[in-house]
């Protein structure tokens, strides 16, 4: 086995659910994901497509009608993005792992913003990539980047960039000034940046320049940019199970790319392709409906930690999280293990993104019921014995 390999941490959020799962007393709000079943007309095209006998390989790029969807719902909310620079991938983190591959070399340098997914940077580790980090930090209630700190760790030995906005676990959120700044910077390196914007439509204050979406590097890129954006149909399509996402990528790229995916997965299933096409064609009322029901689940979570004595919890402008802090509950995995076994409430340690979320609890407020979030909140008042 690879040393890289052998010395992958195990992930802290299954350590917590393994220990749940099975158990119908538990309310589990530890995955990043919504208790909604995928839409019905979603499923019933991937079904159709079955009946249709659509089971063999496609074209490593995707679908041609998919791919010109994607770019057809990318261009609506950040300008023109052309349907030759769009990779259709079997998940948003398989497409995050091939632009690793397409990338980096063992011993090259990467950035990365943190508190961040755990698997944002195992991936380049994987690869035999060095990984830097540089945190966020909270600061008078909300998480704040020192964006002076990340330029300074960026230098021309820098390969990559990795950025996810809207975070995961935070809800932090870059702003258009903050993307030209760090692309202007990177422009200067010759550095890549790969920007993880699963969440970019579940945001929550509003799109700059009436876009319905959060701040996209490819409101402000070129199409050669050294610039690789990933997005994904797991959140804002309720099909996380469903495996599906794309790249957008510069067109010098799209021929490895490829061959990438090609030596990876082949390409998507068919039949998980038409489910996404299905999902595209009713986006305009889907997602705008889903973020309005999500704003209000979270909301009501915030609602009830900011009364808490003693939580400290920062109120998320995108994303599905509540990010927590419980003073004097320093071990973020042994209070999660604890309120799973003595209090059946599912949540995610901190310490599951990074040294930096240490004393951290992430809760996923993605529910069809706000009641049980409500219960959940009672569950914590019962362990802080309130």
């Amino acid at each position: 086995m690879r040393h890289a390999i052998q010395n992958l941490p195990g992930s802290q959020i299954r350590l917590v659910a393994n220990a749940g799962l099975g158990r119908s007393d538990v309310l589990p709000f530890w995955f990043g994901e919504s208790d909604e079943v995928t839409p019905e007309a979603i499923r019933q095209a991937a079904a159709e497509s079955l009946a249709r006998g659509e089971t063999f390989y496609s074209h490593n790029l995707g679908l041609p009608e998919l791919r010109a969807a994607i770019a057809s719902y990318c261009s609506a909310a950040h300008g023109a993005v052309d349907v030759d620079r769009v990779a259709v991938t079997s998940s948003g983190v398989t497409g995050l792992m091939l632009a690793m591959q397409l990338l980096l070399d063992a011993g090259d340098e990467v950035v990365a913003v943190v508190p961040v997914w755990p698997n944002l940077t195992a991936q380049p580790a994987i690869l035999g990539a060095r990984v830097t980090r540089v945190s966020l930090r909270p600061v008078d209630g909300a998480w704040r980047l020192d964006l002076q700190e990340l330029l300074a760790a960026v230098t021309p030995a820098t390969r990559m960039l990795l950025v996810n906005s809207p975070n995961n676990p935070t809800g932090w959120t870059l702003s258009h000034a903050e993307q030209q700044l760090l692309l202007d910077h990177c422009r200067r390196t010759g550095t890549w940046i790969v920007a993880d914007e699963v969440y970019e439509r579940i945001h929550f204050e509003g799109g700059e320049a009436g876009r319905p979406a959060a701040p996209s590097f490819l409101d402000i890129s070129s199409a050669d940019d050294r610039l690789v954006v990933v997005g994904s149909f797991s959140k804002s399509f309720l099909m996380t199970g469903w495996r599906l996402g794309w790249l957008v990528l510069p067109r010098g790229q799209m021929d490895a790319m490829g061959k990438l995916l090609e030596f990876n997965s082949s390409c998507a299933p068919v039949f998980v392709q038409r489910g996404g096409l299905a999902a595209l064609a009713m986006a305009d009322t889907l997602v705008p409906d889903l973020v309005a029901r999500l704003k209000g689940c979270r909301d009501t979570l915030l609602d009830g930690l900011l009364v808490l004595p003693g939580v400290q919890v920062a109120k998320p402008v995108a994303g599905l999280y509540a990010y927590f802090r419980i003073v004097g509950e320093d071990d973020s995995l042994a209070c999660a293990q604890r309120l799973v076994a003595e209090h059946g409430l599912g949540l995610a340690p901190g310490a599951a993104f990074g040294e930096e979320g240490e004393g951290w609890l992430r809760w996923c407020f993605a529910s069809r019921d706000p009641a049980r979030l409500l219960e959940g909140l009672n569950r914590l008042r019962g362990a802080l014995r309130l």
